[in-house]
């Protein structure tokens, strides 16, 4: 895993490398073992480098393969690259390294861009053509890998990186805060679907897409993949026993491929199904000494804090070497500016502080760890997809659940001049209206799996192990996987309380104290509530005179807000208050 960026010029002019170490130097933290930059006239590739195939230097980013006439600057794991070598050789391709980086170069010169639809992994990476000046920007099925862009000079030249930050580092992008971003920020639970970001000037490249630009400035994109929520008949006749062994088989695949590392790779083990069942099937596998780490919180109000006592138990069945971070509140508010700061897109789930302060404990132990994340999304883990089930109007009651204000209440936060249509209620209405998916339900999932997914769970989970140099790796979004959940019916995933088909798998191989419990939350009082010093940490920020002449939000609701925090509470259990703090703070922090 790492960092990669680049810049491209249509009229002429040479790239320019003191923008690419700009860029690639905000990004150091996702790349800390090495880094690298060529030009080639009007096209030039940067690269931080975390090792974790191939540790040799005939591994190094970015990679030119002279005799092909191509330059790669990639982001990810290919996880059957090993396979596709293999593949290539037999085609008379010759390889001077054992990395999956070079392996991408082999298989586009071999069969151009639908070499992507062979990979199985994660990635994002930029291809220059040597000979046709075209560049190709590439990024994964479900987005597990970011990438954005942004053209400057006024469209004569395209930026790209892994980070948003990254693009704000050469100074010269349009930073006026997106209209549609903000809409979506502030009532789509903070998911900001591609291609907008907060920033006007910059874009994000949709998951399962390759943009093809040419050397004039044309872009053609290319989605290549879109899993299908509708089943045959046959499917809909299966039994719960043969599903249950289909995502048993399928999902043992997965987790073993991510085993794939020339590094030792660790779980995040929470208690939770999800992350059990991954240990439980690495066991399965013959995987030994295999280390696991766990995070809890302070206990408040009767919520407790943490789940040791599931980890635990799956720890000692399956001889883990375990690891349990005790996190108080005092260090998770002590951290909150350097994940603020880490966040490429401001997001406002709570479990970000966590998954930093579990990262940098993590990141002293291994440079890779197996991950839970999707497994809720793809297998109907949310309460709102049982209130679909025999939804009249699937998008009423789907916003009923999911988003955090109505357009009302919208109008009333904004600034008048940044308020225009709902863009969040049409975005989910047209989503919903796509052919490919049988019920309200499936819509509901598709949604969450090809959107929400990758911009919140999923780029939460790498903004905050990339912090600390750690790569993180989500079996659960195999697009093997995902592909046999949407054909799974309904009724097979909402069962026994959500999850259903999954729970049976887990019934196999896991303790049933691990199974049959409440979801696991683990409360952060000061942010839901907002209370002590996070209260006058938000109060200053919103008062301050950045804010003031930002004027993005309506005075009046601020101080309502403000008045009592608790009283502003989202259908999800968020706060509206932290959400607004956390925007004015993400802009503050990267000078936007």
């Amino acid at each position: 895993m790492c960092g990669i960026c680049g810049e491209v010029t249509f009229d002429g002019t040479p790239a320019d490398l003191s923008t690419l170490d700009k860029m690639a130097t905000c990004m150091a933290p996702r790349g800390p073992d090495a880094s690298g930059a060529v030009a080639h006239s009007h096209a030039g590739l940067a690269h931080r480098r975390l090792k974790i195939i191939d540790l040799s230097e005939h591994a190094r980013q970015p990679m030119v393969d002279s005799h092909l006439g191509l330059s790669i600057a990639f982001n990810g794991c290919i996880y059957n690259y090993e396979e596709l070598r293999d593949e290539l050789i037999a085609l008379g391709y010759a390889f001077f390294s054992h990395s999956d980086t070079e392996v991408i170069l082999k298989a586009f010169a071999a069969w151009g861009p639908d070499c992507v639809k062979r990979f199985n992994g994660m990635f994002a990476f930029a291809i220059h053509e040597r000979d046709t000046g075209r560049l190709f920007l590439g990024r994964d099925r479900l987005g597990i890998k970011p990438l954005y862009f942004s053209e400057v000079r006024g469209g004569r030249t395209l930026r790209f990186a892994s980070t948003l930050p990254a693009l704000l580092a050469p100074g010269d992008v349009d930073t006026s805060i997106d209209p549609v971003a903000l809409h979506h920020y502030m009532t789509f639970h903070a998911v900001v679907p591609p291609p907008f970001t907060m920033v006007r000037g910059i874009r994000k490249l949709p998951p399962a897409t390759i943009a093809i630009i040419e050397p004039d400035g044309t872009r053609n994109d290319h989605v290549y993949w879109a899993p299908t929520f509708q089943r045959e008949a046959r499917d809909a006749d299966m039994p719960s026993s043969a599903w249950r062994d289909l995502v048993h088989e399928t999902l043992r695949a997965a987790v073993k491929r991510r085993m794939v590392a020339d590094v030792p790779v660790g779980v995040l083990l929470s208690g939770g199904v999800d992350s059990s069942l991954i240990v439980a099937l690495l066991a399965e596998a013959g995987q030994t000494d295999l280390k696991t780490f766990s995070i809890g919180f302070e206990t408040v109000g009767g919520e407790e804090g943490n789940e040791f006592r599931y980890s635990d138990l799956v720890a000692e069945r399956y001889g883990t070497e375990h690891y349990k971070i005790q996190a108080t509140s005092d260090r998770l508010i002590r951290a909150l500016p350097k994940v603020i700061s880490a966040m490429s897109e401001p997001m406002v789930s709570h479990d970000n502080v966590g998954f930093f302060l579990l990262s940098e404990e993590v990141s002293q132990h291994v440079k890779v760890v197996q991950s839970g994340q999707g497994a809720d999304e793809i297998f109907g883990g949310y309460h709102w997809y049982q209130a679909l089930t025999n939804s009249n109007d699937p998008v009423s009651d789907y916003a009923a659940a999911f988003f955090d204000r109505d357009h009302e209440d919208y109008e009333q936060l904004i600034t008048p001049d940044l308020v225009d249509g709902d863009y969040s209620r049409d975005f989910v209405s047209a989503h919903f209206d796509l052919p490919g998916a049988d019920t309200p339900v499936d819509r509901a999932l598709r949604i969450d799996t090809m959107v929400m997914l990758a911009d919140d769970p999923v780029k939460r989970v790498d903004n905050m192990t990339m912090a600390w140099g750690l790569e993180a790796r989500v079996p659960f979004l195999d697009h093997k996987v995902v592909e046999l959940a949407a054909r799974i019916p309904p009724d097979e995933k909402l069962k026994d309380g959500g999850k259903g088909v999954l729970k049976d798998v887990a019934r196999t191989v896991l303790p049933s104290e691990v199974i049959d419990r409440p979801k696991g939350y683990f409360p952060v009082p000061a942010l839901k509530y907002i209370q002590g010093p996070v209260y006058d940490m938000v109060q200053d920020l919103m008062h301050s005179q950045k804010a003031r002449e930002r004027g993005l939000f309506q005075q009046d609701y601020v101080d309502r807000l403000l008045e009592n925090p608790a009283d502003h509470i989202t259908s999800l259990g968020g706060s509206k208050t932290w959400q607004v703090a956390l925007l004015e703070w993400w802009l503050q922090e990267h000078g936007i």
